[in-house]
């Protein structure tokens, strides 16, 4: 009995589903773009986006300037929005931005515009193109709705972009710093690369970091200089290890970092003997 009432009740489902797809491909195909229109809206409120926003694509073009248009505009965006084609959403809110600036729905128009973007950016060692320009639109968005619902997530997602792009401006620097090893010049755009990072980026949670490794970069291009350089290079390095000291004197780097400071110390004495 259970298995027919189940088989039943499949094949009701089944009856269903076809007639909607049925009446939905009849309206996609319809050049009327009232039912269309109708149609796009109900699946949006049931969260069929995916079908929602092919027939959305078709309508936009038609309700430019009209009553409609503004809400047609957003459903269009967020319906890319919800079915994650964020290329597409986000050039979608930008539009409804533009065109609709005192919209109900600008505020939250201008965070899923720059929300859209966050969620393009990549890993911190690909190109951070899609990552500044998500970075601009939060930053926008936080200067002009500090009261919004939605700037304390805008806030964490400027935060994790910030740090993101810090990361791969900080391997860039570690890059220059481990090809060193044989190639001396290359330390010397090491120590510079560590030096920006340290003065671009001063509340960064990679600045304990930067200077250790800005040690280990000074200190390795003073040990293999030359005779005439050596001591002023010994010098620096020594003045970068007291630097990370002053700021973290309990650095997780500290034993390392007192090896080198040691070995410096000894090759300045030398150095001094020997003048």
């Amino acid at each position: 009995m259970f298995l027919k009432m189940r088989s039943i009740l499949l094949l009701c489902f089944a009856a269903i589903l076809l007639t909607s797809c049925s009446e939905y491909q009849k309206v996609l195909k319809n050049t009327d773009v009232g039912p269309k229109y109708e149609m796009a809206e109900k699946l949006y409120n049931e969260g069929d986006y995916k079908r929602a926003v092919r027939l959305f694509e078709q309508i936009a073009p038609k309700y430019v300037g009209k009553p409609q248009g503004e809400r047609v505009m957003f459903f269009f965006a967020d319906s890319y929005f919800k079915t994650k084609d964020y290329y597409l959403a986000g050039y979608q809110f930008e539009r409804f931005v533009k065109s609709y600036p005192r919209s109900e729905k600008i505020q939250e128009a201008t965070f899923l515009g720059a929300k859209s973007y966050y969620m393009l950016s990549p890993s911190y060692s690909l190109d951070q193109t899609d990552t500044d320009k998500a970075l601009a639109k939060l930053q926008v968005f936080i200067n002009n709705y500090p009261d919004s619902e939605y700037f304390d997530e805008a806030n964490t997602m400027a935060k994790e972009l910030t740090t993101k792009k810090e990361k791969k401006q900080l391997e860039i620097a570690k890059q220059y710093n481990k090809i060193g090893a044989w190639d001396l010049p290359r330390l010397v755009s090491a120590i510079k690369a560590f030096d920006n990072f340290v003065t671009d980026n001063p509340g960064s949670v990679y600045r304990e970091e930067a200077l250790y490794y800005r040690i280990e970069a000074a200190a390795n291009l003073a040990f293999y200089s030359t005779f005439d350089k050596k001591q002023e290079r010994l010098q620096d390095a020594l003045a970068s290890y007291n630097n990370l000291m002053k700021y973290f004197p309990e650095s997780k780097f500290k034993d390392d970092a007192d090896k080198l400071a040691e070995k410096i110390q000894k090759e300045l004495s030398e150095y001094t003997i020997s003048k």
